[in-house]
């Protein structure tokens, strides 16, 4: 499996929050689940990777290139998602999709077309008719629609009825198939269990375990716990 994302001592310091020294790979055809307590710093990783803050320190690098300097052309081959965005709440579905599809030379209508019959989105509403749910799919669908070789979302399934989350879950193991790396932070474990090939797990601001599903169930779980009641211990372990 090749290595689409590299990020070698990834570190940010707020006054009261310190991400540090997180080193992880996104390959071809994984799915990453990345889960964490709210505030363990699932967040901030991600705005960091995507240039969204200014990390203190590390190393980015998309496709062999440092992001810092090929930011433009890497955001072509990346989709993003970071929770729900009201865009321009008075504006058609379909006018807003009109402008964003100019800013990306890969855009594909037919993908765009397929996923905003799979999320059941009506191109004349406006984001301020929505549900939070769908609008978590509207972020989702631009996301998805411009042939992305890596795919990095944040609490994508926060806020879906469980018959939405399965489908998204569904498309992630398609997209998954095609060779596309799938980067997806999550609280809700059953997420990973489905379709993750790999977990990340951060702890106040620190990766405790970057492994496959197997090898961290092999080595943190104890007989007959899932994984929510392996990590849920953990958590309190640490608190001992």
């Amino acid at each position: 499996m090749k290595t689409l994302c590299n990020v070698n001592n990834l570190s940010k310091s707020y006054p009261s929050f310190s991400l540090s020294d997180i080193s992880f790979k996104l390959k071809t055809g994984t799915i990453t689940g990345f889960i964490g307590r709210n505030g363990a710093g699932k967040t901030t990783t991600i705005k960091s990777i995507l240039g969204l803050v200014h990390p203190d320190c590390g190393e980015i690098n998309y496709f062999d290139l440092p992001f810092s300097e090929n930011e433009r052309e890497i955001k072509q081959r990346i989709g993003f998602s970071t929770g729900t965005v009201n865009y321009y709440p008075k504006k058609k579905i379909k006018n807003i999709v009109a402008i964003t599809k100019t800013f990306y030379k890969n855009w594909d209508e037919s993908t765009y077309q397929k996923n905003l019959k799979l999320f059941s989105l009506d191109e004349n509403k406006m984001p301020c008719e929505l549900s939070e749910g769908m609008k978590v799919k509207f972020n989702l669908l631009l996301a998805l629609s411009h042939r992305a070789e890596i795919l990095i979302l944040d609490e994508p399934t926060s806020g879906l009825d469980p018959f939405s989350r399965d489908e998204l879950l569904e498309l992630f193991i398609e997209l998954k198939n095609r060779g596309v790396a799938v980067l997806f932070s999550t609280h809700i474990t059953s997420d990973i269990e489905k379709c993750a090939n790999d977990i990340m797990y951060i702890r106040k601001g620190k990766l405790i375990s970057d492994c496959t599903k197997d090898e961290f169930c092999e080595h943190y779980r104890k007989d007959g716990e899932t994984l929510e009641e392996t990590i849920l211990r953990m958590e309190k372990e640490e608190k001992v």
